[in-house]
C-alpha cells in the first residue's frame, strides 16, 4: 500500500457528478428495491418511510458500494440489493437521530417526527433496519452479513456514546473522533467493503476501500459539524445551530473551548450546558469557532481525512471508477450542505 498523501485537486469546485454519472444505470435499479422493499399494508410505513428516502438525500452510501464494484469490475448484480441494505441502515439511523434530537428539519424538510410523531418514526425506523437485514440474508452471503451487522452495531454505539457525551464540556478530541468513527465512518466503510466482498478481488481490495470508506466518512461527518456553524437552514436542509443547541461537543466547539479566554470558556461552559442558547448567543458561538480558528482546522482535518481516503486507493489502476471515487472524496470537504 502506498503510504503517499495525495493532494486534493485544485482544478475547480469539485462535484458529486462523476460518480451520479457512473453508478446511473446501477442506481435505478438500487432505487427499484428501495421502492419495493419500503411498501407495507400498513400504509403509514411507506408513507413515513417515503417522505425521508424521497426527500432528496445524496445518497453517497449506496452510490459508493456501486462505485467501489465498479472498481473492482464486478459483473454481477447482488450489490444492487446490498446498496438498497445500506440505504435502508442509513435511513433508519436518520429517523431514530431525528427523534433523540428533537429535530425540526431533515434534507431541507419537515423532520418525520414532527409530522407523525416520535413513536411512528423510531418504528418505522426499525422496519427499514429490519428491511435491510431481509435484503442481507437474501443476499446469502456470511461475510457480507458480518460486516453489514457489525456496522449496524457499531452505529448504535457511536449514537450512544455521543448521547453521553452531550452537554459534556470535557469531550476531548480523541473522544469526539472514536464516536464519529463509530456514528458515521463504519457505515461508509461496511459499504465499500462490501463491494469486493462479492466481487472475490481479495482481501487488499477489502482493506482498501474500508480505509477508504472509513476515512471518507470521517472526513464527511467533520465537515457536517463545520457547517452547522458556517451555513444557513437553506443550505444545509436542517436547522443552523442545532448541534449548539443540542450541545453537541463537536470538534469546532472542542477546539474553541480549548482555545478560549476564561470568559470564553465560560461562555462555552454555559452554552453546552444549554443555558446560552438564544440567537444572539448562537452568533456568539459563530463568531468564536472562527476567530479562534477552530472552524478552520476542522476543515484543515477534514482535508487531511479526505487526502487518507484518496491514498487508500493506489492498489486500483487509474480509470473512471476511480476518478469518481476521488472527486466524490474531494467534493466531501468542498460541499457546503
Amino acid at each position: 500500500m502506498s503510504a503517499t498523501v495525495h493532494s486534493l485537486n485544485d482544478r475547480g469546485e469539485p462535484s458529486l457528478e462523476p460518480l451520479v454519472q457512473l453508478v446511473a444505470a446501477d442506481m435505478n435499479a438500487v432505487n427499484a428495491v428501495i421502492l419495493d422493499r419500503m411498501q407495507s399494508k400498513v400504509a403509514l410505513i411507506p408513507e413515513l418511510a417515503g417522505h425521508l428516502i424521497a426527500g432528496g438525500g445524496k445518497r453517497m452510501r449506496p452510490m459508493l458500494t456501486l462505485a467501489s464494484a465498479a472498481l473492482c469490475d464486478y459483473p454481477g448484480t447482488r450489490h444492487h440489493k446490498l446498496s438498497a441494505a445500506v440505504e435502508f441502515i442509513h435511513t433508519a439511523t436518520l429517523l431514530h437521530d431525528d427523534v433523540v434530537d428533537g429535530s425540526g428539519m431533515r434534507r431541507g424538510k419537515t423532520a418525520a417526527n414532527l409530522i407523525w410523531g416520535n413513536p411512528a418514526s423510531v418504528l418505522v425506523g426499525d422496519f427499514l433496519f429490519s428491511r435491510a437485514f431481509e435484503l442481507m440474508v437474501e443476499d446469502g452471503s456470511l461475510k457480507v452479513l458480518k460486516i453489514l451487522s457489525h456496522a449496524s452495531a457499531v452505529i448504535a454505539e457511536g449514537e450512544v456514546d455521543q448521547l453521553t457525551a452531550q452537554r459534556r464540556i470535557d469531550t476531548d478530541e480523541d473522544h469526539y473522533l472514536s464516536i464519529i468513527a463509530a456514528k458515521t465512518a463504519a457505515l461508509f466503510a461496511a459499504a465499500c467493503r462490501i463491494a469486493p466482498v462479492v466481487a472475490e478481488a481479495g482481501d487488499e481490495a477489502e482493506a482498501a476501500l474500508d480505509s477508504f470508506g472509513r476515512n471518507l466518512g470521517v472526513a464527511f461527518q467533520l465537515v457536517d459539524d463545520a457547517i452547522d456553524y458556517s451555513s444557513d437552514a437553506a443550505t444545509m436542509g436542517k436547522g443552523q445551530g442545532d448541534d449548539f443547541r443540542d450541545g453537541k461537543m463537536t470538534l469546532p466547539v472542542i477546539l474553541a473551548y480549548a482555545r478560549g479566554s476564561e470568559p470564553e470558556r465560560a461562555f462555552w461552559a454555559a452554552a453546552m450546558a444549554g443555558t446560552r442558547a438564544s440567537d444572539e448567543d448562537l452568533a456568539e458561538a459563530i463568531r468564536l469557532v472562527g476567530s479562534s480558528g477552530a472552524l478552520a482546522d476542522t476543515m484543515e482535518r477534514a482535508r487531511l481525512y479526505a487526502r487518507r481516503a484518496i491514498d487508500a486507493l493506489a492498489p486500483f489502476p487509474n480509470g473512471r471508477a476511480k476518478a469518481a471515487m476521488v472527486e466524490a472524496a474531494e467534493f466531501a470537504v468542498a460541499r457546503a450542505y
